[in-house]
């Protein structure tokens, strides 16, 4: 079809083009005035993702330690859960509105807040960040709110986002509260172990007699050393006495004992005396001579009193040797009950040892959990969160559905695509000669030449115009 035939189609059915043009924007205009407005409101929050002063866990909120892209989207799923729209519902009281009631409820007590909540999610709320691409991220998220009222959908948009915020300190305190009552638990479970430990211990120092366990095996170790040292003199000791008796048996005048005693010295000076003065007797008046015999008596006299004082050194040397053996044998006994005493000491300081150390770490664990404890209380009163809201919604003054102007337009290039193309489809169901161009396509002749419309003149018949010269055509 030619841009000609075209114009020829449409002016022969501008009429009906026309018709149907004025019905498609008469009908958008009827059903734009009468479909009910929405009113859009926008609200916004921001995200701070910076470390949390109060936690120990570092970043705030659910999310800790995922990057920032990660984390604004997180928070977008949070504002945009069920959770929060539930509770949006019950703050705003929409399922007490007369039509929630009437469209939602079955009974007059059914619970209507899910229903309610997941409408709102699908066809009212849109929850997104501003910018949402790698080269240009944001942490602002922005929560838009459709209603047939206003003040509704501002209050809508502004709910969104103040339960963002509760549910955040609510993901933070909850699980706070929790760990804090698991700690609170554990604090009296190893407060309660911590001092049956040391009820142990105690028990155990008082049974053993133990005060200071290390000063008590240092002392007793200065015995075991000196007991040791007292058996080797005494061994010594031993080993000479019992040399000495030996020596008894074969000269016991050359013991030491014999010739430096003073009794023994005096009794050999008497003797000398005695011998010098019977050799002067028997010199002078002869050995049958009484004096001689008197001297020679009390000759024999000292040298029995040598005898007998030898005799008691040498008894006295036997008894010392008799004694150095149980002085070595009771020291002996001792060093082993001291041996044994020590060990036993040290095994009971071990024993101390490990009960001394099973105190100090109940005393760790304690001290540990009851700092977790107090950073737990701490985090579960905190009533700070990272998401702030940085813009309220106000109530929208004019509608932002439907757009009158808008959908004039369409219904205009709409109604005038739709009249044409009517037009169009009604020509090719019914098709006309309307041109020359038309009889040649469709009887496939050459076309001889065209009459005119004829001319009216005034008061006269219309004469007939000369026929146009005939044109050559090809088939």
């Amino acid at each position: 079809m030619t841009l000609h035939q075209f114009l020829v189609i449409l002016r022969a059915r501008w009429r009906m083009a026309v018709y149907i043009f004025g019905g498609v924007v008469a009908t958008v205009v009827f059903f734009s005035l009468i479909w009910p407005r929405q009113y859009t409101a926008i609200a916004s929050v921001v995200v701070d993702n910076k470390s949390d002063p109060v936690s120990l866990g570092g970043a705030n909120g659910a999310v800790a330690g995922q990057p920032p892209a990660n984390y604004v989207n997180t928070e977008a799923d949070i504002i945009a859960s069920e959770r929060v729209a539930e509770r949006v519902v019950k703050t705003l009281r929409l399922d007490q509105q007369p039509e929630s009631r009437k469209r939602w409820a079955k009974a007059p007590t059914d619970d209507i807040s899910v229903p309610i909540a997941d409408y709102l999610l699908n066809k009212k709320v849109v929850v997104e960040p501003e910018h949402d691409s790698p080269t240009h991220s944001s942490n602002v998220i922005s929560i838009t709110a459709k209603w047939s009222d206003p003040q509704t959908a501002a209050a809508l948009a502004n709910g969104f986002a103040q339960t963002a915020i509760d549910t955040n300190i609510d993901l933070k305190v909850e699980p706070a509260k929790q760990y804090a009552a698991w700690f609170e638990q554990r604090s009296r479970a190893l407060h309660a172990d911590l001092q049956a430990k040391q009820q142990r211990l105690s028990d155990f120092q008082r049974a053993n007699g133990i005060v200071a366990t290390d000063e008590k095996v240092d002392v007793e170790d200065a015995r075991l050393t000196e007991l040791s040292t007292e058996l080797v003199t005494i061994q010594s000791q031993r080993q000479e006495s019992q040399s000495r008796q030996h020596q008894v048996g074969s000269d016991i005048n050359s013991l030491p004992e014999v010739l430096q005693n003073p009794v023994i010295q005096s009794l050999k000076a008497a003797l000398a005396q005695a011998d010098a003065k019977r050799e002067d007797i028997a010199s002078r008046l002869g050995k049958n001579h009484p004096d001689y015999k008197e001297v020679e008596g009390e000759i024999t006299d000292l040298h029995n009193r040598i005898a007998q004082e030898s005799a008691n050194i040498a008894a006295s040397l036997g008894t010392q040797a008799q004694v150095d053996v149980r002085r070595e044998n009771d020291i002996r006994a001792a060093l082993e009950a001291q041996k044994k005493k020590v060990l036993d000491l040290k095994h009971q300081h071990d024993q101390a040892a490990v009960l001394e150390s099973d105190v100090t770490a109940a005393q760790r664990d304690l001290d540990e959990v009851t700092q977790r404890l107090a950073q737990s209380n701490l985090e579960s009163l905190t009533q700070q969160t990272n998401v702030v809201q940085l813009t309220f919604a106000s109530p929208p003054r004019q509608p932002s559905s439907p757009k009158l102007i808008l959908n004039i337009i369409l219904g205009i290039f709409f109604g005038g695509v739709f009249g044409i193309g009517s037009v169009l489809m009604i020509e090719m169901r019914n098709r006309r000669v309307r041109a020359g161009e038309d009889m040649v396509e469709l009887l496939g002749v050459p076309l001889l030449g065209v009459i005119g419309p004829a001319a009216m003149r005034a008061g006269n018949l219309p004469l007939p115009k000369p026929l146009p010269r005939l044109q050559p055509s090809t088939i």
